[in-house]
């Protein structure tokens, strides 16, 4: 299979170089990816400035711009032929429930659909130490025909996995509700402008038995299936506009 493996968290990071290594044994792997931590960005797109791709070594790529700009560009313009899938990540950090609108990592996958490719989302469920990516890439390797099989032209896959040395099982799973608990702290400079200041805060989550959250807090690797594109919601009783 021909993969372009790409993230939100920079080319140099442990995740995306465990998971291109593994695949590598099996698969034609591209590797293009964000030149600096790019966290956070969700679905933002370079429009107006040029893109600069740098080598490093055969077959992978940093760029200047964001981890949709590595989706599209590497699928379309550094690879010489489309890819079968764009793989994104492994992600240091969690990529559940609400977390997926802001995730960059989510973002490359989802513009894989836009683009008519497959995309899966691998994200490792950790923010310091142990942090067990080996075993998140060989599922993927592992799995890689049964993660494909449930990509459509709609739905990109989502994983999250607990960072562990083994698994209690795979969880298909619906997506859970995150309360962020974040801040702002405001400053007047000295310049007469005002600075923000951003503080994250304890994260909240609400999901249910087969949610991902509860998924992973049981030891298992959650797989879940996200639409791509916006849904609109039918409304029963349409209420009179003035124009």
């Amino acid at each position: 299979m021909r993969i372009l493996v790409t993230n939100d968290d920079g080319l140099t990071s442990e995740g995306i170089q465990v998971l291109a290594s593994v695949l590598r044994r099996d698969h034609e792997v591209w590797v293009v990816a964000p030149s600096t931590n790019r966290s956070g960005v969700s679905h933002g797109i370079s429009m107006t400035d040029p893109l600069q791709f740098r080598p490093f070594g055969e077959r992978e790529y940093s760029c200047s711009g964001l981890p949709v700009d590595c989706s599209i560009t590497g699928s379309l313009g550094i690879m010489p032929t489309r890819p079968d899938l764009v793989l994104s990540g492994i992600n240091r950090g969690a990529n559940m429930g609400t977390d997926i609108v802001y995730s960059g990592t989510a973002a490359a996958a989802r513009q894989a659909v836009f683009s008519g490719l497959r995309g899966i989302a691998v994200s490792l469920v950790a923010e310091e130490d142990p942090f067990f990516w080996e075993p998140l890439a060989c599922f993927v390797r592992d799995n890689l025909a049964t993660l494909v099989s449930l990509c459509s032209a709609d739905c990109f896959v989502n994983i999250n996995a607990p960072s562990r040395q083994e698994y209690r099982g795979v969880r298909m799973t619906n997506v859970s509700r995150r309360n962020y608990r974040d801040s702002i702290v405001m400053h007047d400079g000295p310049d007469g402008n005002k600075y923000s200041f951003f503080h994250g805060g304890i994260i909240e989550t609400d999901g249910d038995e087969n949610s991902d959250w509860r998924a992973v807090e049981d030891g298992y690797v959650s797989v879940s299936c996200i639409y791509a594109h916006p849904v609109s919601i039918p409304v029963a009783d349409v209420p009179s506009f003035r124009i």
